[in-house]
């Protein structure tokens, strides 16, 4: 990946994940975080919300090809959610959940 398009894909995930490693691990411990998302078993969001913690950990010079596609993935997923979002009772919604394990707190 070029050093344009790699600095592009990291600026973005910094703008879409906005709760901090320690908030989004805890917020993955919860029976809300548990509740939402597709996928056999864990879903892919608290699967995601995972990888995003351990990216958080990272230095950006420790990234790796795959962890860049990760961060695609957290800036598309976030980016489309976003336009899609209940118009009230957001601080319960699904939505909102989904999101959070994506690294994302609308209400931030």
């Amino acid at each position: 990946m070029a050093n344009d398009d790699r600095q592009q894909t990291v600026d973005g995930f910094k703008e879409s994940v906005n709760m901090t490693r320690k908030e989004l691990e805890d917020w993955l411990g919860t029976g809300e975080s548990k509740s939402v998302g597709q996928g056999e078993g864990e879903s892919k969001g608290h699967e995601s919300g995972r990888r995003i913690v351990t990216l958080l950990e990272k230095n950006k010079s420790d990234y790796t090809d795959d962890d860049l596609d990760h961060m695609k993935k957290v800036n598309s997923y976030v980016k489309r959610h976003l336009g899609q979002g209940p118009k009230n009772n957001v601080e319960d919604s699904k939505w909102r959940y989904s999101l959070m394990n994506w690294g994302h707190d609308p209400l931030k």
